[in-house]
């Protein structure tokens, strides 16, 4: 049996991997939470203000949606990947050089550029690579985004960057590397997740409380789990809100009707299809079942002491997106 209930599935779901933050960029701006909720109608003209007022962040995720909105490059998307780009951005730069891979070069559309998509796959690498020689986890880790070398890959994770770590234990799981003795791949795998989690990685975190379950450590998972929903991520408190008001009782938790009603009622604000509403409403609809109106009213103000001291609700979509 699975751990958890029910997994959020957008319509428009845009990467199955979610990017790892470091706490200061999960202090986002109003139009990149817009963005990782996968709003992208109501992100547009938050992100276009933010990447006018010259958010590089912001930049960077309006090229990002305006080319996912469309499934290829448009020249209103590469302007602003550029813009991004010219101001230092290295996933911009990453992203105009895989332009070759995009569907404009199918439909051979792609609009002009400022470089070509190897010059800018250079001009990423001779600003990254520095950085990656001194040891930085996250330039390594674009170094593997660059050159797709799985030896940067480990590197990064080894210095630990818990997007690199997570990828290792995808990797380990998928058959990559050689363990001869049975046993030590699963080991890998777990040490990798371990690690990602530690790092704050909530897709990490999700995995890891999978292997937890099943080894019977219920402690792990109720720490894992809470702290995956505290990133934000809506599969995690879906599952974590559920779990604390015994909407099913499947790991132990204390009950918490309010607290986990408040969580539940947090995510009406997702869209992605009829699926999440669904669920939320069924699952509000068996929690109140068991509390008193009094209850249900004081859970509004423990749902708005959440938003106010977590970040946004998101389904972490890739940085790197393709």
């Amino acid at each position: 049996m699975r751990l958890f209930r029910y997994f959020f599935v957008a319509t428009f779901l845009i990467s199955t991997t979610p990017a790892f933050a470091s706490k200061s960029e999960r202090e986002v701006s109003a139009g990149i939470a817009l963005y990782n909720q996968l709003k992208f109608d109501a992100a547009f003209p938050s992100l276009e203000k933010e990447a006018q007022s010259g958010n590089v962040e912001s930049q960077y995720y309006l090229g990002e949606a305006l080319r996912k909105r469309n499934r290829y490059m448009t020249p209103e998307a590469q302007q602003w990947y550029e813009t991004a780009a010219m101001n230092g951005s290295i996933y911009a730069m990453i992203q105009l050089g895989r332009a070759k891979n995009d569907l404009c070069a199918i439909m051979e559309n792609c609009p002009p550029s400022k470089k070509t998509q190897a010059e800018w796959f250079v001009e990423a690498k001779k600003v990254t690579l520095p950085k990656a020689n001194d040891g930085d986890p996250e330039s390594l880790y674009l170094m593997y985004e660059i050159t797709l070398d799985h030896k940067w890959l480990e590197k990064s994770a080894n210095a630990g960057y818990p997007l690199a770590q997570y990828w290792m234990a995808v990797g380990d799981r998928q058959g990559e590397g050689f363990f001869l003795i049975p046993g030590k791949r699963d080991e890998a795998i777990r040490k990798w997740l371990k690690a990602a989690s530690e790092g704050g990685n909530p897709k990490a975190m999700m995995e890891y409380i999978e292997i937890l379950y099943k080894k019977g450590d219920l402690d792990g998972v109720r720490h894992w789990l809470q702290a995956a929903a505290e990133t934000g991520d809506q599969k995690a408190i879906s599952s974590y809100g559920s779990y604390i008001a015994h909407a099913p009782d499947q790991v132990g938790y204390p009950l918490d009707l309010v607290k986990g009603y408040a969580l539940i009622s947090l995510l009406k604000e997702l869209d992605g299809g009829g699926a999440i509403q669904d669920f939320v409403q069924d699952t509000l609809e068996e929690i109140g079942s068991k509390m008193t109106p009094k209850q249900i009213e004081s859970s509004k103000a423990v749902a708005e002491q959440w938003k106010t001291t977590h970040p946004p609700l998101s389904f972490f979509p890739e940085k790197l997106g393709r």
